[in-house]
């Protein structure tokens, strides 16, 4: 199944992918050059049959650079099933922006199933994103909403899980 993160720069795409394949956290900034696929094999129950069943994870990672965005975006989009679409919850505009990346990525595959993350949420502090704020966002794709943090692991498994969920079991 190939999914992708979606989001600007600096939101904690590649920290939750981080967390979520090696169940690590580097607080050191490296922007993503280009694109990065991350690969985990998951073990789910077939909606069917309810055996449990193998599927490998093809996780997409992408610059969140504005300038690259159109240059990438058909080859990264190409053949998405889902998409987690991230917003750092210290940012109000890269909530805003979202709207950017759904529309480039729904232009290239047609509606997907799409989970909206606040990241950062460990950073209670400097929360400029409700969760309300995020739910009613989320809502409008007809799509949940968690809060996560790549820095503690909190909710980043659920946030892939959900996904993989709406995947196996579509509406």
């Amino acid at each position: 199944m190939k999914i992708c993160l979606i989001g600007d720069v600096g939101v904690g795409k590649t920290s939750l992918i981080r967390r979520y394949v090696l169940d690590v956290f580097d607080d050191k900034y490296i922007a993503t050059i280009g694109t990065k696929v991350t690969k985990k094999e998951i073990e789910v129950k077939n909606p069917e049959s309810g055996a449990p069943s193998r599927i490998m994870l093809l996780v997409w990672d992408i610059m969140g650079q504005p300038s690259f965005r159109e240059v990438l975006r058909e080859a990264y989009f190409y053949g998405v099933e889902g998409a987690l679409a991230v917003c750092d919850v210290t940012s109000k505009e890269s909530l805003g922006e979202l709207r950017y990346w759904i529309k480039a990525m729904t232009s290239t595959t047609g509606k997907v199933p799409i989970v909206f993350l606040g990241n950062k949420c460990d950073l209670r502090e400097e929360t400029r994103v409700p969760y309300q704020d995020l739910e009613v966002f989320a809502k409008k794709h007809d799509s949940p909403a968690l809060l996560t943090s790549a820095k503690t692991g909190y909710n980043v498994e659920q946030a892939f899980a959900t996904l993989v969920d709406m995947l196996l079991n579509p509406k």
